[in-house]
């Protein structure tokens, strides 16, 4: 798989229906994993680039709602689109309030497909964004020494400089410089954009 190729994961147990797939998916430039059970696909190690499943959901063993469960408890945010040939509205309405992006029934629309598929894959791509936006910014919260994250939690919830400054004991003056300090290596431009970045952080 070239790096950076968004991935399509297929499980079905139908090997007809898997060669199809493939062979739509791989048309429109995805790279395609195909697997005839849950366990195998379990048992596959994933690349770490943006992706989503196309899962049926009556199989052999679990199902594909059950095995939707089962990633949810383990905290797997893979996108789920369900293919079924013998869905019903509640098993969709269940489907979908789990975060499934779409639930589709058998025989569907390839375009249908396509649209739900493109849909998973840039909101795995959006997630995978914000995943590495915070973890830049958790990288530079810990390069702040003790004294900047400590005037920074009392900037953030609105302290002026000579609040801090009466607070901590220490001069105003050298309240202003750890602020800007805390500013410079927060990469914030102004106080609504730290504010908005030690809430992130508190998530």
């Amino acid at each position: 798989m070239p790096d950076g190729q968004p991935v399509v994961f297929v499980v079905d147990d139908d090997p007809s229906v898997r060669d199809g797939l493939d062979s739509l998916f791989r048309s429109v430039g995805y790279a395609v994993a195909t697997f005839g059970s849950v366990q195998a696909f379990s048992l596959h190690r994933r690349p770490d680039r943006p992706s989503c499943l196309v899962l049926d959901v009556r199989m052999p063993g679990p199902s594909g709602m059950d095995f939707q469960a089962e990633l949810a408890g383990m905290g797997d945010p893979i996108p789920i689109v369900f293919l079924t040939g013998h869905g019903d509205v509640p098993m969709a309405v269940r489907a979908m309030k789990s975060g499934a992006v779409e639930f589709l029934l058998k025989p569907f629309r390839e375009q249908d497909l396509l649209d739900a598929v493109r849909a998973a894959i840039e909101r795995d791509r959006a997630r995978r964004s914000e995943e590495a936006a915070l973890t830049e910014l958790r990288a530079r919260f810990t390069s702040l020494s003790a004294r900047e994250k400590e005037i920074m939690a009392f900037v953030v919830v609105g302290r002026l400089n000579k609040q801090i400054a009466g607070e901590l004991q220490l001069s105003e003056v050298t309240v202003k410089v750890h602020r800007g300090q805390v500013m410079r290596k927060m990469g914030a431009a102004t106080l609504a954009e730290l504010i908005s970045f030690a809430s992130k952080l508190a998530r």
